[in-house]
């Protein structure tokens, strides 16, 4: 149970330990007074008496009733038992008649208002009206008594008014701390369900990025191999060269994602000497005609900056292997004034722009230039990362005119930006393999 939940009953039982300490010291001076009165004895004892059963008439019936703010027979079998005794130690002795600022706070916690207010002004009567009937009393004393009385019913009108609007106010408090801890329970849950969808599709995308597509690489390598390892044995080697070494590069980026780390390709060269050695590689796996250059000064960028261009030139290169047709690729790294970009050119096959755009927002997939329709993290999951980082991402492409992918980010602010989303990031293999399930390689 929360802090919030406990404190609900916890300020009703508190404030009750309040109304009891004021009932105690009521009963105690009442009772003294009692004592002290020039009554006979034994109208005395029965006054004590009398007014000693109200206490356990309160402690066991009328209390249980106060706590739960309800209203039905038992709150009228309550005020009228505790009428029956205070009347009975009131015509034995008029000093009984102090009790009223103990009873009447008990009625108006156990009725109505309407109700509570009536028995209130009936239990102020009660003291003249006895008076009255025992007959002796002079018209001083009367009149004194009556005033006191109707002094007696105004007071007890406005703390009864009093104390139900602070019970009121009590029932209305615990209400909102309720409302409030149910609240936060509901907050705390989508927070915690958008956190794991938030990392879940960071793992997908990290996948995809890296492993999906050095996984197809590789298979591709093998294929090419096969069917080569009887006419050209040299060549299906150079092919397992490249598996070879695309497999330990592989693994290096695998152990790096599961512990969070910067991309193995980034961890001991330059952005620029990364491109270049991602241009060399898919010139070396497909034989196409891959340049790469720099412009502008070259100098050190935030590395979520960093990441985002290298997984994007690593998506444009798999979308030309698998989709473009391509006999050239170019790769061009851009230093901007206040801003850094990656321009990646073919002339492959191209694919109409629009309509990809389309079925991604609709379906999901890329289209033709997402480089895995089934995955569905292509130029989506590129537009997303560039997005995380404050970048803009266009693809500009059609039919038989190749396509144009280029990517800009802001350097103010970048360094500041998270390279994913602030949710929590696991480490662990269960993580992993439930984002790999995502993008099919579960």
């Amino acid at each position: 149970m929360t802090r919030e939940a406990r404190r609900a009953p916890e300020a009703r039982v508190r404030w009750f330990g309040l109304w009891d300490s004021y009932f105690v010291i009521c009963y105690l001076v009442t009772t003294g007074l009692v004592f002290t009165s020039a009554v006979p004895q034994t109208a005395r004892l029965i006054a004590i008496g009398a007014l000693t059963l109200i206490v356990p008439w309160y402690a066991g019936i009328g209390r249980p009733l106060m706590l739960r703010h309800e209203s039905d027979r038992r709150n009228g079998f309550f005020v009228g038992g505790l009428f029956v005794l205070f009347g009975l130690a009131t015509a034995v002795d008029l000093t009984s008649a102090f009790a009223l600022f103990a009873i009447v706070p008990m009625l108006m916690m156990s009725l109505a208002v309407r109700p509570a207010v009536v028995a209130a002004v009936l239990g102020n009567l009660l003291p003249v009206t006895m008076l009255w009937l025992q007959g002796g009393a002079t018209a001083p004393l009367m009149l004194f008594v009556l005033l006191a009385s109707l002094l007696g019913i105004a007071l007890s009108v406005l703390l009864g008014l009093w104390i139900k609007r602070v019970v009121r106010q009590n029932r209305e408090h615990a209400e909102l701390i309720e409302e409030l801890r149910r609240n936060r329970e509901q907050v705390a849950r989508l927070s915690h369900q958008a956190g794991i969808s938030a990392e879940r599709e960071r793992l997908a995308r990290e996948i995809h990025d890296t492993l999906a597509q050095s996984l197809t690489s590789i298979i591709s390598l093998v294929q090419a191999a096969d069917a080569e390892v009887e006419d050209a044995p040299a060549v299906a080697r150079k092919h397992l060269a490249l598996v070879g070494r695309m497999a330990t590069e592989s693994l290096a980026e695998a152990r790096a994602f599961v512990a969070d780390r910067t991309p193995a390709s980034l961890r001991e060269s330059s952005l620029a000497q990364a491109l270049r050695r991602q241009a060399d590689g898919l010139a070396a796996q497909t034989g196409l005609l891959a340049r790469f250059a720099v412009e502008g000064d070259e100098r050190p960028l935030p590395m979520a900056v960093n990441v985002v261009l290298l997984r994007a030139a690593q998506e444009a290169g798999t979308n030309v292997r698998k989709h473009a047709d391509a006999r050239a690729v170019d790769l061009v790294l851009r230093y901007g004034e206040g801003q850094v970009g990656l321009r990646v050119t073919d002339d492959g096959k191209g694919f109409d722009a629009t309509e990809a755009e389309r079925g991604a927002a609709e379906a999901g997939p890329d289209g033709g230039g997402s480089g895995d329709e089934d995955s569905g993290f292509g130029l989506r999951g590129m537009a997303a990362r560039v997005a995380e980082i404050g970048g803009v991402l266009s693809v500009v492409s059609r039919r038989g005119a190749g396509t144009v992918v280029e990517v800009k980010v802001p350097l103010d602010g970048a360094a500041e930006r998270p390279s994913g989303p602030s949710a929590p990031r696991p480490g662990t293999a269960g993580r992993l393999a439930e984002a790999a399930d995502d993008v099919g390689l579960g």
